[in-house]
C-alpha cells in the first residue's frame, strides 16, 4: 500500500515537472539608456521573452514581419512566447539605432 502511494506521488511529481518544462523558461530584456540588454539573447522554442522598459521614453521591440510590441511605455513590458526557431533581429522603431537579436533554438 505504501509502495503504491509512493509510486502515485512520484508519477504526479513527474507530470508536474513535465508541465513546467513544457511551459518554457522566462527571459528578460531590459530597455534602458537607449539600449537593449542583453543585445543578443539565446532561447529555446516555447520560451517567453519579456522586454521591460525601464527607460524614461517609450520604445518598441520590432522584428519586421515576425513580431511587434507596439509602443512600450516607461515602466511597462511586452512578452512574447518564441515558438518558431530562427534568428530574429529587432529594432526600436522609435529609435532605429537600437538593435537586438533573439536566437531561438
Amino acid at each position: 500500500m505504501i509502495a503504491a502511494r509512493f509510486a502515485l506521488a512520484a508519477a504526479a511529481l513527474a507530470l508536474a515537472a513535465a508541465a513546467v518544462l513544457a511551459a518554457g523558461a522566462p527571459h528578460e530584456v531590459t530597455i534602458a539608456g537607449l539600449k537593449f540588454a542583453p543585445a543578443q539573447l539565446m532561447v529555446h522554442r516555447g520560451d517567453t521573452v519579456t522586454w521591460k522598459n525601464t527607460d524614461v521614453v517609450p520604445h518598441t521591440a520590432t522584428a519586421q514581419g515576425k513580431f511587434d510590441s507596439g509602443r512600450i511605455a516607461p515602466g511597462q513590458s511586452y512578452s512574447r512566447t518564441m515558438n518558431q526557431a530562427g534568428e530574429f533581429d529587432y529594432i526600436c522603431t522609435v529609435h532605429p539605432d537600437m538593435h537586438g537579436k533573439v536566437i531561438v533554438q
